[in-house]
Parts: C-alpha cells; structure tokens; sequence
C-alpha cells in the first residue's frame, strides 16, 4: 500500500511489559515503511523515563512520525473513550490490539476482575460503538491441558486467578455483539528483549547452573508434560494476520469459519460478587487460534536446549527429593543458589554490571508444574500463517543473549 491513506490506523492497549514492543517493531520496521497509517499505543506505564523494561530498540520506534504513545489509567470508561479518539484530521481507528491483563499469578480475584477482565470488557465494547475491523485478543498461557498437543476444540483448564479471570475476559469480549473478535492463544512466549515468563526465567537460571559448572533439575519427572513455545515474533506476526483476515471476514462469517466455545470455568457463587459478568447459561463462540512454534517442546526438550547452550545438563531430583521440596515448599532454599550465582555473574562481567532487569529468581508459578500443549495446524490452515520462528534452538538463545549483551544487561565473562 503505497498511499499511507490506505493503510490502516492502529491502536494497541497495554503489553508494554509482554508483548506490544514486538508488534510495534513489525508495524513500524526501523529499516523500512511502516505497515500502518498511525499507531497509538496506551499503557498504564511512562516510556521517558521508563517505568518498565523496554529494551533499546523501541524507543527509536516511538520516533517515527506516525506513533504516538499515551500513559493512561484505562480502568476509567471516560478515558478509553478520550484515547479512541483519532488525531485531529484523521480517520477512526480500524484496527485494535488487546494486550491488557495483570500476568502476575499472585493477585487476588479483585486485581484479576478489575485490571483484567473490567478493562478489556470496557475496551471492546468502545471498539464494538466505534465499529473497529479488528479486535485482537492475545491471550496468554495460564492452561492446564492434556498431556498431547490439543487443538482450540480442548476445554483447557484456566490454572490459578490469573487462568480464570484471563478466561473469564475471554467470554466478556466474546458475548459483545458486533465485535469483530479474534483470540489468539499463545504456547510460552521467547524472544528478544522478552523479559517476563518460565522460558527468560529458564534462561537466565540455566546461565547460573553453567556457570556453576553444575546440572539444574527440576522437581517435576520428566513425563510428557507439554511446555509449548511460541517466539515473539511470531505472536506479533500471527496478531496483524488475524486482524487482516477478521476486518475483510466480518464477526459473523470468522465464527463459522473459526469460532470456537468459551465455556464457563470460573465459580458460579464467587461471580456474584462482580458486576458485568456474562452469565454462566450464556453460550460464547469467538473466533480462537492457537499460536506456538513447530518445536512441540516439553518440560524436558526445553530444559535440554536451554542447559546445553550453557555446558550444562538438564536432570530431574530422584523421588524422595522431590517429595521433601514440594512437601516443605523451599521455595527460598532453591533460590538462593540461583541468586547468588547470578549476582556473582554480575559482578565478574567485563565490566561489571551493576544494574539490570534481569534475574534468576523462581517464583512459586515458575517452580510449579506446567502442561501447555497447543496444536497450531488451525492457524496455519483457516489463516494460512507462515511461522516466522518455527523452532525453539540454540540460535534463539543466542540472539536473546547476545542482544542483552550488547544492551550491557548481561554478564560477559569470556
């Protein structure tokens, strides 16, 4: 699209945290046209100075002349409404991404209910009055599925407060008439500058453990148990494929095509408690795709890739281990070799670093058991999506490493 008039206008909501850098780095590349008329991206956090991490790339995209960046609290309906407005002189937005959500697992049902769910149900309704083309809901891995790769038909178990009220929000979006919803489900998401998540975590524990010059384990027996990755890449790519295809598809024609049901799993007395909750009886269809890579990872593969990277190995505590740990939950005990050994690395480095986002501590979620099996043949079929990152390696971890060196947020010890 050669005229800038016939590209669309974007607006992106939250994610600076996860996933939005990615998106906007593909919609605005540093080296070539944007792929977007303007892009306005609102988030609760200040880009200058940062608030959050935001890696050294995406402060050059906030420079181009077609993005805008805006703070803004959008637990207030008054404010979303003010930052759906477009720029003086030009068109309403037509596409729109919803990264919102609290991803930490450790907040009450209230945080959940209100950063979560109230704000994207505010959020796509506005969309829904303002007759956007494209709603895109990214929805992150807090599942319990089977222990073989399922397909969007499997009824995954939403797992903790996050999992329900993430799920939740999913059947508030899907119930809203006339929104031109997509869901994409993602595996574990990797990438450069991604900070958040059990595969950064991973990561940077397995660099102690090779710095150790020592295996790391894990509680878990190695089983099946599904650990399903998706690059960043990829979440953003998958992201603007899905609005192409639901602005020229319309809501109607994307749920024969790939809608899905959103079946209730939260607790039927605890809702009553929330206003604007969709009925449990209330039957939701949304257009839903999974996204992961090819790489159909386990706990174990990804646990082999990460630690063979560093010289290390990947091996798991015997029985009688494992039950002690679980049973005394050492949460801190096992943290305290990880800590130590990566403040170490900071202080070795040449130079030393002294200041960094990055760490080696596992929280209970990290610690804890995960089976997140996603089969991505759906999108790849309905969409006709080309994964750009279609398999979990040691080159991934070396552009994730070296970026961070370069950034002089990683140890350097050669």
């Amino acid at each position: 699209m050669a005229d800038s008039q016939a590209k669309p206008s974007v607006l992106v909501f939250g994610g600076l945290n996860t996933c939005s850098r990615a998106l906007a780095a593909l919609l605005i590349p540093l080296d070539g046209e944007p792929l977007v008329s303007h892009l306005r991206i609102v988030d609760k956090y200040s880009v200058d100075p940062a608030t959050t991490y935001i890696g050294p790339e995406f402060p050059h995209i906030l420079k181009n002349k077609v993005v805008e960046y805006k703070q803004a609290n959008l637990k207030v309906a008054t404010t979303i409404a003010e930052v759906y407005e477009p720029p003086a002189g030009q068109a309403a937005f037509d596409y729109v991404f919803d990264f919102t959500g609290e991803i930490r697992d450790d907040r009450t049902d209230v945080i959940q209910y209100d950063s979560t769910y109230c704000v994207a149900r505010l959020l796509g309704l506005e969309a829904a009055k303002r007759k956007v083309k494209a709603y895109v809901r990214i929805q992150q891995p807090f599942y319990e599925t089977s222990s073989k790769s399922g397909d969007e038909k499997q009824d995954s178990k939403p797992v903790g407060s996050a999992g329900i009220w993430w799920h939740e929000t999913l059947r508030g979006l899907g119930a809203i008439e006339d929104l031109n919803l997509v869901i994409l489900r993602t595996g574990f998401i990797y990438g450069p500058y991604t900070n958040y998540g059990i595969i950064a975590t991973g990561i940077n524990v397995a660099a102690v453990y090779g710095y150790l010059k020592k295996p790391m384990k894990s509680i878990w027996s190695p089983g099946k148990n599904p650990n399903n990755t998706v690059h960043i890449d990829d979440v953003a790519g998958a992201a603007w494929t899905a609005a192409t295809w639901v602005a020229a598809t319309g809501r109607k024609a994307a749920d024969e095509a790939a809608g899905e049901e959103i079946i209730f799993h939260n607790d039927k007395n605890k809702i009553k408690e929330f206003t604007n909750i969709v009925p449990p009886s209330q039957r939701v269809v949304a257009p839903l795709f999974n996204i992961v890579d090819d790489s159909n990872n386990t706990l174990l593969s990804v646990g082999q890739v990460v630690t063979s990277f560093f010289g290390t190995t990947f091996e798991f505590f015997n029985l009688v281990e494992s039950t002690v740990i679980k049973v005394l939950d050492e949460v801190e005990d096992i943290n305290e070799q990880h800590v130590g050994g990566w403040t170490r690395m900071l202080a070795e480095s040449k130079p030393p670093i002294t200041h960094t986002p990055l760490n080696a501590y596992m929280d209970k979620s990290a610690l804890s058991k995960h089976t997140v099996g996603l089969n991505n043949a759906k999108i790849k079929k309905v969409l006709d999506y080309k994964l750009k990152r279609p398999e979990f390696n040691h080159d991934s971890i070396k552009e994730i490493v070296d970026k961070w060196k370069a950034e002089g947020i990683w140890p350097k010890l050669d």
